[in-house]
């Protein structure tokens, strides 16, 4: 299988480092292709400004979703975003390896994800009407793909949890694994999260290096999280969940499915790259 790592950390010598060096040796080993976008090493871009749209007029006001979408369409991005879109049509699987930052990615990752998933590529794909809003949250261009985050963490793992002074690590993460992982259609799996990340000793490594293969053997085929597909029948006409749904449930995890509820409908896009 063909799997992407986005890796975003400047050190190569870190711990995110060693984990990325860990996924490409043992999921090679494995049998898999794996290609990596060093986003340090890539001096990548991270600003989304109008120096992304080679045909944008000088001096136009910039409306950056709209001249996304022409661009996307005209085939006048830049050759650094087409390039990264390739990779991630190419991948069966994409890992995010990166340190959390002040409760979210580093900054440059983000950049990636901005100038990235452009319109039409990532979203505004599909009709709009009716229960229909398009075809995201389980559809889309990157369907029947998955993804993981790898993700390293400084502090405790009682300060990520429900009632934890950091809030539950599900909830902060929810905007990158729902909204970016599964938005365009990806499924996204269980996070690999280690904690107190600056603490660990070498004596250490042996027992992270053996649950990260671990997890890294159920690249395909490990559950996903159970996410609600938007098209799937749970929600109405304004993308809220219908009555009598997600009950016992609170926050975020209104949209994971819960058992005994109705199944969702079969999904219809056409979309898939």
């Amino acid at each position: 299988m063909n799997v992407l790592i986005v890796y975003a950390h400047p050190e190569p010598r870190s711990l995110n480092g060693a984990l990325k060096n860990l996924a490409v040796s043992h999921l090679t080993g494995l049998g898999h292709t794996v290609r990596v976008s060093d986003l340090y090493a890539m001096d990548w871009k991270a600003t989304a400004d109008a120096g992304d749209f080679l045909a944008h007029p000088e001096g136009e006001r910039l409306a950056y979703a709209r001249a996304s979408k022409a661009a996307f369409a005209g085939g006048t991005q830049r050759a650094d975003v087409v390039a990264e879109q390739q990779k991630l049509l190419w991948a069966q699987a994409i890992i995010f390896q990166f340190p959390l930052w002040w409760f979210s990615m580093p900054a440059i990752l983000k950049g990636w994800v901005d100038r990235v998933f452009a319109y039409g590529f990532a979203y505004g794909v599909g009709v709009h009407g009716g229960e229909r809003w398009g075809d995201r949250y389980g559809e889309g261009t990157l369907t029947g793909r998955r993804a993981m985050l790898s993700v390293t963490i400084g502090g405790r793992a009682p300060h990520y949890t429900e009632r934890g002074v950091n809030g539950a690590l599900d909830d902060l993460l929810f905007p990158i694994q729902h909204g970016v992982i599964y938005y365009p259609g990806m499924e996204a799996l269980p996070p690999f999260s280690l904690y107190m990340s600056d603490r660990l000793t070498p004596e250490e490594w042996p027992s992270v290096e053996e649950a990260y293969k671990a997890r890294l053997d159920g690249l395909f085929t490990d559950a996903p999280i159970p996410f609600r597909r938007q098209n799937g029948g749970h929600y109405d006409t304004q993308q809220v969940l219908k009555p009598g749904l997600g009950l016992g449930a609170g926050g975020t995890r209104i949209h994971l499915l819960q058992p005994g509820e109705p199944e969702q409908h079969r999904l219809t896009s056409t979309t898939s790259g």
